[in-house]
């Protein structure tokens, strides 16, 4: 099942796509947003509630927004692909493999949803793409055991973890480049975890304008999905509609010779075998 947050008739809501379009289910199940549906006990009877639903609105007559729009947490994996962090080294950074999952978080104000602009700030240049998996929170909890993180896990979306690199160089910690306002791309919807066996190798691709800048596997993480919820929770109480990003694969721009960085008028896209396809199109701040 594919569920979205969208935008229509002027009115914010959340939905399941049905073929080509998509049929609304803030009304017929009594919850405002996808996450206080995730949070709810009729999460686990979803099959039930959206069977014989007719589209409401094309996905082409609607607009996309963050397939969770505000969610209280995102948390984001620093270098959690090998190919990734021995890219980095080639690059020249120094940087040794830790124990335990490097993590920053993201504001939800830095989001932007499938479809939506990716905006590149007047103060730099170096934008640049990270295509990643991203998991949604659907049980919440505190200290999550590795063992029953599957169980925590809504479903799953794609995401781009666009950096502003050199405000990411600041200083040893990297969240004042990763929190810019609409650089996070996020959708197009999340596809729920009964869909995707646990644990399943995804091929993941990342395209600049049509060529192909990343090409993975999300069998290449350093740290598995369950370790990420399991660090994460130790930490904070996970919540439903809580936002992992899992990492990005080699590929990105900054380590390429020369750099090679997303400029006004690109389209980015990101594509996860088995959950969708993000587009976005890169803009100027104005």
């Amino acid at each position: 099942m594919k569920l979205m947050s969208y935008q229509h008739a002027g009115r914010e809501t959340w939905g399941v796509v049905v073929g080509d379009g998509v049929a609304d289910l803030a009304a017929r199940t009594g919850h405002a947003t996808l996450a206080d549906f995730i949070a709810s006990p009729d999460f686990t009877r979803r099959d039930a509630l959206v069977a014989g639903l007719k589209a409401d609105a094309a996905l082409a007559d609607v607009k996309f927004l963050p397939v969770i729009p505000r969610p209280e947490k995102i948390v984001c994996a620093v270098r959690n692909y090998m190919d990734h962090h021995q890219e980095v080294l080639a690059a020249g950074m120094q940087r040794e493999l830790s124990e335990q999952p490097p993590i920053f978080l993201r504001v939800w104000r830095s989001q932007t949803p499938h479809n939506g602009p990716i905006v590149r700030p007047h103060v730099s240049e170096s934008l640049d793409w990270e295509g990643e998996l991203a998991v949604i929170i659907g049980e919440g909890g505190r200290d999550i055991a590795e063992a029953d993180a599957w169980k925590h896990v809504a479903g799953y979306s794609c995401y781009n973890d666009a950096s502003i690199r050199e405000w990411q160089f600041h200083a040893k910690q990297i969240a004042s480049g990763k929190n810019f306002e609409s650089t996070g791309g996020f959708g197009p919807w999340m596809v729920t975890a009964d869909e995707i066996e646990p644990g399943r190798e995804l091929k993941l691709e990342v395209r600049l304008n049509g060529e192909t800048v990343q090409s993975s596997h999300t069998g290449h993480m350093i740290f598995s999905i369950p370790k990420l919820i399991n660090y994460a929770s130790t930490i904070f109480t996970l919540t439903p509609g809580d936002v992992i990003a899992t990492g990005t694969p080699a590929g990105v721009g900054w380590s390429k010779k020369p750099p090679r960085f997303m400029k006004p008028g690109d389209q980015v896209e990101v594509e996860i075998e088995a959950v969708g396809l993000l587009r976005n199109t890169v803009v100027a701040q104005d």
